[in-house]
């Protein structure tokens, strides 16, 4: 029913920025409320931001706020994340997720749709 890309990973050093796509494709998009996680190696995979399928709300977990900014564009079917003074802390793989009526979401069971994932590295 709905499928997503992540693109935008890369290395980058500490303080920098990178800006990450996830473009969906499938059937009522505007109506999931999109997700970004993401996962370190050998740790659990983790809610980073959020952003509200009704009013386009947005929301974060406390280490990313103020720095990483979410949003979406319900015409091109595409979930943003922009990142900003990225830390060594932030290197991890990063997934968009999709939960279909979802508001308020952060937890990995809630989520019906993953991506496949798009690496980032954060050079010190």
């Amino acid at each position: 029913q709905l499928q997503l890309v992540e693109s935008g990973g890369g290395l980058v050093q500490a303080g920098g920025s990178l800006r990450l796509s996830c473009a969906a494709s499938g059937y009522t998009f505007s109506s999931y409320t999109m997700g970004w996680f993401r996962q370190a190696p050998g740790k659990e995979r983790e809610f980073v931001a959020g952003i509200k399928w009704n009013n386009g709300a947005p929301y974060y977990r406390d280490s990313v706020r103020g720095r990483f900014t979410i949003s979406r564009d319900n015409a091109k079917n595409t979930v943003y994340l922009q990142m900003n003074s990225l830390k060594s802390e932030d290197t991890a793989m990063y997934y968009c997720a999709a939960d279909f009526g979802g508001l308020g979401t952060t937890g990995v069971r809630d989520y019906d749709y993953w991506g496949q994932g798009t690496q980032v590295t954060v050079s010190s």
